[in-house]
């Protein structure tokens, strides 16, 4: 059995791969993933036993280099025909491909599916890609939406037009060269009619709709923890839990001094600090011993260890926190992270920043919220129904598919 796993993006679109690659692992699967090229994403795999097919350029660079709205189109041409060269050698001969990460890349690797008559699952990490009667699609960079249209339906018909504008010609130039039909629908083509979603049901849960089934797996967790440093131990062991801030994968370009803000305000509440460097590379603003710099570590058991979690509310990061009971505070800066931040401040296991740019004064507001009592005793209470094994189910849900013939990936 050979299960195939396609994505492009940042690393909350590589890592939950990552963890699903080593449950199909340990279920006798044979698992090759084409991902971007970076080497924390080579690492992550190599440690599973998992082969790395690189597709295009580095998503770090991609992301840091902050392109504008405009070379949204060129982009996606460049992901679809990556996709089209990587995940075409990786899918010979396999019984199975699950495709996520950023919509064209997703599109490709679907019509790659297609044309080796491989069945296909796609996949969502966050539930605001799926068209819903209940909620309004997030809107393209320099595309917003006319601000007389209100109602959802009449959105997500506005949403499916901008993305066929925006990927339409280059998915279908590659498919023509590929001898497959156009699509009519990009987005709907990507989603199918029963799309994943893997996210946890108490953190994100989904409201059914008719046009399609959605099959919530559960957010997919790592299996077990990795020991952390030793000099962060030490600097664990040495005091107070610390209050933790990590922005990910997110280059802080709107908040350039959002490192400073932090440690200041932290200190100001009477805490230590503990900052993550991320794709923004932050660092300690001076050398006083209640701060220390963490670079790759464990989040599991990372998490359980501090008395708050300020970060940018990727969906990966809001789960992770909110299994180890630590409250949090989201300073959202894009895309699905407001979402997930409301989500967080919803259940009460912590607070949502107000707005991408944190303040002494905005920050210190939230972290005082996050950082009382009462949040701790729900975010505790909270941790206890989060599921852990999300990716154990998929990687199940996947391989019985496999046996039994998934639906063909003519979409």
């Amino acid at each position: 059995m050979r299960v195939v796993l396609s994505t492009y993006g940042s690393r909350g679109d590589v890592e939950p791969l990552v963890n699903l690659a080593a449950e199909l692992r340990r279920l006798g699967a044979g698992v090759r993933m084409c991902a971007p090229p970076d080497e924390e994403f080579a690492e992550r795999l190599a440690a599973n036993g998992v082969p790395l097919v690189p597709v295009g350029l580095s998503a770090r660079a991609l992301t840091t280099a902050v392109p504008g709205p405009s070379s949204l189109p060129e982009r996606a041409a460049r992901l679809i025909g990556g996709q089209f060269e990587a995940v075409a050698e990786a899918a010979e001969g396999g019984d199975l491909l699950v495709a996520t990460g950023m919509l064209p890349a997703a599109a490709g690797a679907l019509s790659v599916a297609e044309k080796l008559g491989v069945p296909t699952v796609s996949v969502t990490f966050q539930q605001l890609t799926l068209p819903s009667p209940h909620r309004a699609p997030l809107a393209y960079p320099g595309r917003p939406f006319p601000p007389e249209v209100t109602d959802h339906r009449a959105l997500w018909e506005l949403d499916a037009r901008t993305v066929d504008e925006l990927f339409g010609a280059a998915l279908n130039g590659h498919r023509a060269d590929a001898g497959l039909a156009p699509v009519e629908g990009v987005r709907d083509y990507v989603v199918g009619d029963r799309p994943w979603l893997a996210t946890d049901p108490v953190l994100d849960p989904w409201r059914d709709v008719p046009e399609y089934g959605v099959v919530q797996t559960g957010a997919w967790l790592p299996h077990g923890e990795r020991p952390l440093p030793a000099d962060l131990v030490e600097f664990l062991d040495a005091g107070a839990p610390p209050v933790y801030v990590g922005f990910g994968s997110m280059p802080l370009h709107a908040a350039p001094d959002a490192a400073r803000v932090a440690v200041e305000t932290v200190r100001a509440l009477g805490h230590r600090v503990l900052v993550a460097r991320g794709w923004a590379a932050l660092d300690a603003v001076d050398d006083r011993d209640d701060c220390h710099v963490v670079g790759e570590a464990d989040h599991r058991a990372l998490f359980r260890r501090v008395a708050a979690v300020v970060h940018h509310g990727g969906a990966g990061t809001t789960t992770t926190a909110a299994r180890a009971g630590a409250p949090q505070v989201v300073v959202a800066q894009a895309a699905d992270q407001p979402y997930w931040a409301g989500r967080v401040a919803a259940l009460g296991i912590g607070a949502a920043h107000d707005g991408p740019v944190p303040t002494g004064a905005s920050l210190s507001a939230a972290l005082t919220t996050a950082l009382a009592p009462e949040t701790r005793e729900r975010a505790a209470a909270v941790a206890r129904l989060v599921r852990t094994d999300g990716a154990a189910v998929a990687a199940r849900r996947l391989l019985a598919l496999a046996d039994g013939g998934a639906r063909p990936a003519a979409r």
